[in-house]
């Protein structure tokens, strides 16, 4: 019988596109790809040229090495944001994409880094590996003087972080967690409410976050005739119904919800229980997202006022810059009184 011929593969692995390719194409040298796409100040380069070698660029699909040109520049335009995704609330991740947008106007790549660690000088190690120019940390509680010390030995310019409290070498904005908690608790028990129920979260990376507000609720209620229970709750329909069926038996007349999106979870459970709010249980979230305005009864919540993102970014830009930049101001807890309590 006839041999099958051999397949033979005709796959080849995808050219790379240097400068040397679009200056090729361009008709000029790779040093003046180099002054254009770089935009490098001092070299001047006529329009016409100009316009060649981007359309050259185009065409061939080049995309800049962005470590080479770190190398060159002698800096990254690289600012880092260590954060876990399921602790970056609906509020922070909106905050968020209006910092992207305004470093991004001071000529910066702003990344998200959700690597989880333990120990906050291997975190730090972690970060400078990617060389950044700058790191700013939500969740800047882990920091330590030592990660900082560490950054700055690797080339980081700027340190910035929201903390309850200074950390040395960082460039510290006010975000106290505690303050949220204290100030649910203060508006319940204002309103005449002594057996306040606080949801921690099941969901990974929100103990960081949930702890301080649980300490900030329970440190109100010491110095009060109340009491603080805390409130293990999974953001699902089946751990809120759950909670809601067991609700009679706790004795509790209201919960800080830890944030809108559970205190809206566990307002439609309380309902389908036939559990009337507020008259048996009131109830405070956190954020005041959109969301929160449109439950029935609408969410009483805490809203977080914070700096914004053009202040931080153009702090941030003047740290890089120059090593410093002045004091902004903390997060400021707001409660926004609803019909929930």
């Amino acid at each position: 019988m006839p041999r099958e011929p051999k397949e033979t593969s005709t796959a080849t692995s995808p050219v790379s596109i240097t400068s040397a390719d679009v200056a090729r194409l361009a008709g000029v040298s790779r040093a003046t790809v180099s002054f254009v796409l770089n935009d490098t100040p001092g070299h001047r380069v006529s329009e016409g040229t100009r316009t060649r070698v981007l359309d050259a660029a185009r065409q061939l699909g080049y995309v800049p090495h962005a470590a080479a040109r770190s190398l060159r520049a002698g800096r990254s335009n690289l600012v880092l944001m260590p954060a876990s995704i399921s602790a970056i609330g609906r509020l922070v991740s909106d905050w968020v994409d209006d910092l992207h947008s305004e470093l991004d106007r001071h000529g910066y790549t702003a990344v998200l880094h959700a690597g989880r660690f333990t120990d906050p000088l291997d975190a730090a190690r972690a970060w400078a590996e990617l060389r950044p120019a700058a790191v700013v940390a939500l969740d800047g509680d882990r920091f330590t003087a030592q990660a900082a010390e560490l950054l700055g030995r690797a080339g980081v310019r700027g340190l910035l972080a929201f903390a309850a409290g200074p950390v040395p070498g960082v460039h510290t904005i006010g975000f106290d967690h505690a303050a949220i908690g204290a100030t649910a608790a203060e508006h319940l028990i204002a309103r005449g409410r002594t057996r306040i129920g606080v949801v921690l979260p099941r969901e990974r990376g929100l103990g960081t976050l949930a702890g301080p507000r649980l300490a900030g609720a329970e440190s109100v209620a010491a110095r009060h005739m109340a009491t603080v229970t805390p409130l293990e709750l999974a953001y699902t329909r089946e751990s809120a119904t759950a909670l809601a069926r067991s609700w009679p038996g706790l004795g509790l007349d209201s919960v800080f919800a830890y944030n809108d999106e559970y205190a809206a979870l566990l307002l439609h459970a309380f309902q389908a229980e036939g559990i009337a709010v507020p008259d048996e249980v009131a109830i405070v979230g956190s954020d005041d997202l959109v969301l929160s305005a449109l439950q029935r009864p609408a969410l009483t919540t805490v809203r977080l006022d914070l700096p914004s993102p053009a202040r931080v970014a153009a702090a941030l830009h003047e740290l890089i810059e120059t090593g410093g930049t002045p004091p902004l101001p903390a997060m400021e807890a707001v409660l926004i009184h609803r019909e929930t309590s």
